[in-house]
């Protein structure tokens, strides 16, 4: 009696350990169904509001109410002016010829004023590093009112590793119109972007149309990666107790 107490409570710190990565293993595997069922649903917004005809940007008005899952992806329209003058080349990275080789380079967030004198900013595509400075891409500022076809996109999250934008460098690293706008002291700009479509643009260069479209879903095949470790760690430390007990 004596001894099988003994060895049942040489069992706690073992348990209390298994029971520990239990949870863990069975909160990774949750929150991977989770992530399934938000990328599914972002599967069917891009499905949905991508493709066919484009439409108008939701007007000045409603701005103050916008939100990206009522209206992230949509395909639109729209015509203005580029501000050249406050183009922000955020850094990012653009497929590459060969998978698994992509080419680092900016994106050209570019103010376009509205005959109304709201602006909306737009991602006109992807240059690569050489090609930063507009002096050597003379060709690729179009003047006068230009019409841009494009999807509507939401600010760029940032995380703990995007580093702080430097606007007096002109130095950028998210797609976020907000700051842009705040530090060139513009006014009345749209809560979104536009993502400009693969259209040709003058000089060849930026390239548009690199919103990815097609996203991965692995997300169940992780879950029950999950759920299968923590049914083996089970199993582990049901084998260990009863040889503990029994030994």
């Amino acid at each position: 009696m004596t001894a099988s107490l003994g060895k049942g409570r040489s069992l706690i710190l073992p348990g209390l350990a298994a029971l520990v990565a239990l949870a863990i293993l069975i909160g990774l595997g949750t929150w991977q169904l989770q992530r399934k069922a938000w990328k599914e649903d972002l599967i069917g917004q891009i499905e949905a509001r991508a493709y066919g005809d484009p439409g108008t940007i939701v007007p000045e008005a409603e701005w103050a109410a916008w939100r990206a899952d009522q209206d992230e992806y949509r395909k639109v329209r729209v015509t203005g002016t580029f501000l050249h003058a406050f183009e922000a080349p955020v850094y990012g990275l653009a497929p590459g010829e060969r998978q698994g080789a992509p080419l680092q380079g900016y994106y050209l967030i570019t103010p376009l004023k509205l005959a109304s004198g709201a602006i909306v900013m737009v991602n006109r595509g992807f240059v690569p590093t050489d090609l930063r400075d507009p002096a050597r891409r003379p060709d690729s500022q179009p003047q006068g009112d230009v019409t841009v076809t494009g999807l509507v996109r939401a600010p760029e999250a940032r995380n703990p590793f995007t580093p702080h934008d430097d606007p007096a460098r002109n130095q950028w690293f998210a797609r976020d119109p907000q700051a842009i706008a705040a530090a060139h002291k513009l006014e009345r700009v749209a809560p979104f972007l536009i993502d400009a479509d693969a259209s040709p643009s003058p000089g060849d260069w930026p390239r548009g149309g690199q919103t990815p479209l097609t996203l991965p879903n692995n997300h169940l095949q992780y879950a029950v990666t999950w759920f299968g470790i923590a049914l083996t760690l089970i199993g582990v430390f049901t084998a260990f107790a009863w040889r503990r007990i029994k030994g």
